[in-house]
């Protein structure tokens, strides 16, 4: 058996090389693509009464490949969203094989026909600022667990960050000091090992400075209760506590689902009420692509009613049209 026909060390280059040194995708990304291989390979192995040491490149035909989209739809219950996402995994695979090697070129695009299923996108989620208020008044700031809490949530809001970006911030990433010239800010590394800045609203950098007083630059800023740095799991346990007590005021939080991408998605809400611009808005939150902050202006409803209101037409009364009144006009010609 030649050696490139074996699957084994594409996987590990692919998985090794291709994704952190040539494409540098995120860990989050990296660990999907992970995890969609390593539900195929198991599955083709069954399928094809093999060690899965022994898969070859031929032995995930696009004839496979659909019956495991099949037994992820049917067996394991995952979303369309999420056969995708797998779908996407085994494309990129396939089209990594065939650029180093050009004899799997027509493997690749048999294995690249199999089609991704449509579905309806959900609306995006988010709190109105009654709701935002109503999470903020939750914890209590005389204790150190409920201040972390209040700067944790004041926090998201301001920055709109992700959840993973919240986990992994450290002290020496903050400039809670302002000056004339420059305003409090927050440094992220986000998707793709890009940089971005935030500003900070002055509550938000005396809230951060309380809660980093007399701490190591290189901590995280966000610790647990036992002052190990948090972890994105005990991110969302606090949120969902606090929700679970706003809701006693606010009960409209008792029908959404609310997490740290919540909070990100009602940051970017709020500021296209505000009126800033739409690039902005992608640089705040470090969105790669402009299509993905357009959706913030797809379910701004508010905005929509406004825009509805200013090119609503003035009605003005139908003119007076004479009718003819045939007995008149006989009468009138005799």
């Amino acid at each position: 058996m030649r050696k490139h026909e074996m699957l084994g060390p594409w996987v590990r280059r692919f998985l090794l090389d291709h994704l952190v040194g040539e494409r540098n995708l995120s860990l989050n990304t990296q660990l999907s693509y992970r995890d969609a291989l390593a539900m195929l390979l198991p599955f083709v192995a069954k399928q094809q009464r093999k060690s899965v040491d022994l898969l070859e490149v031929h032995d995930i035909s696009a004839r496979m490949v659909q019956a495991f989209l099949l037994h992820l739809e049917q067996e394991r219950k995952v979303s369309l969203r999420t056969r995708n996402l797998r779908l996407a995994a085994i494309h990129s695979l396939a089209y990594f094989i065939a650029q180093h090697s050009p004899q799997h070129v027509a493997w690749c695009g048999a294995v690249r026909n199999v089609p991704f299923k449509r579905h309806v996108r959900a609306l995006v989620s988010y709190l109105e600022k009654n709701e935002i208020e109503a999470l903020l008044h939750v914890p209590d700031r005389s204790t150190s667990g409920g201040a972390r809490n209040y700067a944790l949530l004041l926090f998201l809001y301001n920055t709109g960050a992700r959840a993973s970006e919240a986990v992994n911030l450290r002290i020496t990433d903050l400039t809670l000091t302002a000056s004339p010239r420059h305003t409090a800010s927050v440094e992220f590394l986000g998707k793709g090992s890009k940089r971005r800045r935030c500003p900070l609203w002055p509550k938000t950098a005396e809230t951060l400075r309380a809660l980093v007083h007399n701490r190591q630059p290189d901590e995280r800023v966000f610790l647990n209760r036992r002052g190990q740095p948090m972890t994105r799991f005990g991110l969302h346990a606090i949120i969902k506590t606090c929700v679970a007590a706003a809701s006693e005021k606010e009960p409209s939080l008792r029908s959404k689902r609310v997490g740290p991408h919540t909070l990100r998605h009602s940051t970017a809400t709020h500021l296209l009420r505000a009126g800033v611009d739409i690039n902005t808005i992608r640089a705040w939150l470090g969105h790669v692509s402009l299509d993905t902050t357009l959706i913030y202006a797809e379910l701004d409803m508010e905005a929509k009613t406004r825009a509805l209101t200013k090119c609503t037409p003035t009605y003005l009364p139908m003119p007076t049209v004479a009718v003819p009144e045939p007995l008149m006009h006989f009468l009138r010609s005799l």
